[in-house]
């Protein structure tokens, strides 16, 4: 038999002294995450979403930081790859409720009430992530002070500019009218619509040949913003089916509370301007 280069029986299989696939992942810590707390079946279904969706938003934290980092220096290009990045990340994060989805109210009412006040509402990821797109409220430090470690860092992306206060700067610095009222203003809090910047953003996309790398961008921050849409509408519904309008096990209304924040608008302008065009 002639032993081909592919063959099977070439692969190296000795790694007493190297990473294995296993080592270098760390799968005995990671597939040992998981401890249910009943004998109910779909409770590990639970754990792993949650415990997936959290990797996910762990790169698009190490994704979104990145670019910010690059976008305050003024360079637009690699940024423009790694909000790819997060927009595919995203989707897999939405398709992940189709997952759970496959659980009834019935299967999970069998472990609801074990996990007591457990919520995805606490996740200090899944806010982090709010605040650096510019969902910003200061209340929702809250539920994390009781963890410094975890609380000073969200406060510190709290009181930063957003990703798109970034994004003005650049249209700033490019000669465009950004007021320094919105340039300069409470990090701390959501921003709100201004006409100016809509005029800054108008001019962008009439004359897209002379700002080309600012309207590129413009359109990728609405591809961000789209895919968080279409997560936080996948979640209400998913937990709508599952647990009608009970309240969440956080303490929120639940479906209520998600149906606000579907309605929630992070880049205001970019939306706007396809009505003023």
């Amino acid at each position: 038999m002639t032993d081909h280069a592919d063959a099977p029986q070439r692969a190296h299989t000795d790694f007493t002294e190297g990473f294995s696939y296993g080592s270098y992942l760390h799968l005995d810590t990671l597939l040992s995450a998981q401890h249910p707390l009943t004998d109910a079946h779909d409770e590990r279904l639970f754990l792993l979403i949650h415990q997936v969706s959290e990797l996910w938003l762990n790169l698009i934290v190490h994704e979104l930081r990145a670019a910010m980092t690059l976008l305050d220096q003024g360079i637009t290009d690699a940024p423009l790859k790694m909000l790819t990045r997060v927009v595919r990340a995203q989707e897999q994060l939405t398709q992940a409720w189709e997952v759970l989805k496959t659980m009834t109210p019935a299967d999970y009412l069998q472990f609801r009430s074990a996990f007591g006040q457990a919520s995805g509402f606490q996740s200090y990821q899944y806010r982090t992530v709010e605040f650096l797109l510019g969902n910003k409220n200061p209340v929702m430090l809250r539920p994390h002070a009781h963890r410094p470690d975890v609380h000073g860092p969200l406060a510190e992306v709290l009181a930063a500019p957003s990703l798109y206060d970034l994004t003005l700067r650049l249209l700033a610095a490019r000669g465009l009218q950004v007021p320094e009222a919105v340039l300069h203003r409470d990090f701390t809090q959501p921003y709100t619509p201004n006409d100016e910047v809509l005029d800054a953003w108008l001019t962008v996309y009439r004359d897209t040949d002379r700002y080309w790398d600012l309207y590129e961008l413009a359109e990728k921050l609405l591809d961000v913003e789209d895919n968080f849409r279409r997560w936080r509408f996948n979640h209400l519904t998913t937990v709508e089916r599952t647990i009608g309008f009970k309240r969440g096990s956080g303490g929120t209304s639940g479906v209520g509370y998600l149906r606000q924040a579907v309605q929630i608008v992070l880049f205001p302008e970019l939306w706007a301007v396809r009505t003023s065009l």
